[in-house]
């Protein structure tokens, strides 16, 4: 089954649907999309390499997963749904709101453009996960201050949306099983919460 996206305007409102096979590229409509950060009880983050044949970053290290909540996807079975199929990995119950608007533009060197509407939510998991090899082709797991810092100095790279996520993570609080949950009641008009 074709996979679909939701396009949406500058107030994030829902304005229409398009492929994702056709959305990315010189020209990509502003959309909507999740960015999800995983950690274990220790506090690690896992972090994943996207699949080198990806149409947007390739081979970059990243968060744990990010996905496209399908036209009228609850975000939470959004989120679900990409753990499952891309990791192989069950969340805890509680999935997590923890940046409702945030949003980024990027545009890779052939000039394809990631234009995103991306609330970031944050979960728990158990176990390691079992990536399918066209989503990711490499994780580890990484004390979140370690990783944090990393980023914010430059020293690791990643992609440019978890480059900007990272800061306005860090603002949350050292403990990032302790991040205050955001309302979903802030989230933009197109998503879905439950």
């Amino acid at each position: 089954m074709e996979e679909t996206v939701v396009l949406v305007d500058d107030e994030g409102r829902d304005i229409g649907t398009m492929s994702k096979r056709l959305v990315h590229h010189r020209d990509t409509p502003l959309h909507l999309a999740f960015s999800c950060y995983v950690f274990d009880d220790r506090r690690r983050v896992l972090v994943t390499r996207r699949a080198g044949h990806k149409t947007t970053w390739p081979g970059v290290w990243t968060n744990s997963c990010c996905g496209h909540p399908a036209p009228g996807e609850p975000m939470t079975g959004a989120v679900r749904r990409r753990l499952v199929d891309e990791l192989g990995l069950t969340p805890a119950e509680e999935i997590t709101l923890v940046l409702p608007r945030f949003r980024y533009r990027a545009t890779m060197a052939d000039g394809t453009v990631e234009n995103e509407l991306c609330p970031v939510l944050s979960t728990v998991v158990e176990g390691d996960p079992v990536p399918d090899p066209d989503e990711v082709d490499g994780w580890e797991w990484v004390p979140w201050a370690e990783f944090a810092a990393t980023v914010q100095d430059g020293t690791r790279d990643v992609s440019p949306w978890c480059r900007q996520q990272v800061p306005q993570l860090t603002a949350l609080g050292p403990d990032p099983l302790a991040w205050p949950a955001a309302s979903h009641w802030e989230l933009p008009p197109a998503a879905v919460w439950t």
